[in-house]
């Protein structure tokens, strides 16, 4: 199966997502952001980083990018698609999730590893995990605070689209927690942590993130 990694000028952590993929099984295939074209991909990761170096704001030009309007594309047609960090940046500014991302409440870049509580576990990135399971990955931002209106966060707990909370200290003011939420389809999923940093022995907190690249390639096998 293959799986397509978008590179934007800026990112910093599409190496890392490619060779996820590949640790996971799967084809890794890179993306480049001018070009309008998916090269036949099954699903989409849009990597972390400082895509177009943040200006306006974080995920704000990457949204006008070429392949982005095949990728927005696709995950309207039910492709699988994944942001993190940045590109769940991205996935709010391209509205393919609800809610936006702005800075820390503290003000201040915090890298640590950080433990997540599964909230959603039937996505096409988060099905080989357990409802209340807890995971260990990476967490590194500046912009990493979610927030939305009201009616928005009850509707997103209300529909289970909440994929992922923070547990213990709320690393950067999210509303509610959360740490990752997911459309109602269940196809496009976004969160601030790392799982590409949690894949391998000896390199990251754990292996906790290698199940949302083994849980897409088993969506798309089953599909």
């Amino acid at each position: 199966m293959k799986i397509g990694v978008v590179t934007f000028p800026g990112s910093l952590d599409d190496s890392d997502a490619r060779r996820a993929v590949r640790i996971a099984g799967g084809e890794a295939v890179e993306l480049w952001h001018g070009d309008a074209d998916l090269r036949g991909v099954d699903a989409v990761v849009i990597p972390g980083g400082f895509s177009y170096g943040d200006y306006l704001r974080a995920g704000a030009i990457a949204r006008f990018a070429p392949v982005m309007t095949e990728v927005i594309t696709a995950a309207k047609g039910g492709m699988p698609v994944l942001g993190i960090c940045n590109g769940f940046q991205i996935l709010t500014e391209s509205h393919l999730l609800p809610g936006s991302m702005i800075q820390n409440d503290h003000r201040t870049f915090r890298c640590q590893d950080q433990v997540l509580r599964v909230e959603n576990a039937s996505s096409a990135w988060t099905n080989g995990f357990e409802v209340d399971q807890e995971i260990t990955v990476v967490l590194k931002n500046q912009d990493g605070q979610f927030v939305a209106d009201e009616d928005t966060l009850d509707r997103l707990e209300g529909e289970g689209q909440v994929a992922f909370r923070y547990l213990g200290t709320n690393p950067n003011g999210s509303s509610r927690d959360i740490a990752g939420i997911t459309n109602e389809r269940g196809n496009v999923v976004g969160l601030m942590p790392h799982p590409e940093h949690a894949v391998e022995e000896g390199f990251g907190p754990s292996l906790d993130g290698r199940t949302f690249f083994t849980s897409v390639l088993q969506q798309v096998v089953s599909a």
